[in-house]
């Protein structure tokens, strides 16, 4: 049952006035029983039309924003879009992994029968925390160790799938596993590694503004989780390529 508290972002539009495109989408999501944490891919719950209509909404709040922050947009030549930009780059850009599909990815069956080491990598990623919405940027490695069984896909969409997992606000920790859960779902290896490597802009640019941390991290599936001796084999071929 939800509290009171919960639900304050839903406001009862005055009658005769159209109910907010946000509102109708969370409205949705709702009914659905759908989480929409800022990770969260929410595009089965938003119809095409709906998108034009979500950016002039975001423009407009963006808008008091701007004002609230005594900026004039109005005088300032250089601000005088700015809310409409920051819009359109969070819902197409940046954010752009909660409000749009998934990438077609082609699929291809192992004729061949690999089942050998693959390593795709580096992989730029850009991504943002959610807890200040500064900059995360990094790179992906992935080991594959692919099976009779498994789906191969092209060098290209590993690149596509990052991108998309990486493109909404999270702490990079739940981004690696959700990536992983994905290319686990889509190839069904006998055993799947991912490392990562970024710089955190809300270390860099405000807090402790410490511009030389980095945090690494790592998910390791199946067979990289039970031999370690592939294990080293893959993280001692990163480390070669990082020298």
């Amino acid at each position: 049952m939800q509290t009171t508290l919960e639900r304050t972002d839903e406001v009862v539009p005055n009658q005769g006035e159209p109910v907010p495109v946000s509102e109708r989408i969370r409205g949705r999501l709702r009914a659905a029983q759908q989480r929409f944490h800022a990770n969260d891919n929410i595009a089965r719950h938003i119809e095409a039309a709906e998108l034009p209509l979500l950016l002039e909404e975001v423009t407009l709040k963006m808008q008091g924003v701007l004002q609230s922050l005594v900026i004039d947009t109005e005088g300032d030549h250089n601000t005088r879009d700015t809310a409409r930009r920051v819009a359109k780059m969070y819902l197409t850009e940046v954010f752009r992994g909660r409000y749009h599909p998934q990438p077609d990815v082609t699929e291809f069956p192992n004729v061949e029968h690999l089942n050998e080491l693959m390593i795709v990598g580096p992989i730029t990623v850009r991504s943002a925390c959610s807890h200040h919405l500064c900059p995360i940027i990094g790179k992906v490695w992935i080991g594959v160790m692919p099976n009779e069984h498994s789906n191969l896909i092209g060098l290209s969409k590993y690149a596509r799938l990052c991108g998309w997992v990486m493109s909404r606000p999270q702490i990079q920790e739940e981004a690696v596993k959700r990536l992983a859960d994905l290319l686990q779902d889509r190839m069904q290896p006998d055993g799947l590694a991912l490392v990562m490597e970024a710089d955190h802009f809300c270390t860099q640019w405000r807090g402790v503004k410490d511009a030389d941390s980095k945090m690494i991290n790592s998910v390791m599936r199946g067979s990289f989780l039970k031999d370690s001796n592939l294990r080293r084999e893959f993280l001692a071929l990163l480390q070669r390529r990082s020298t």
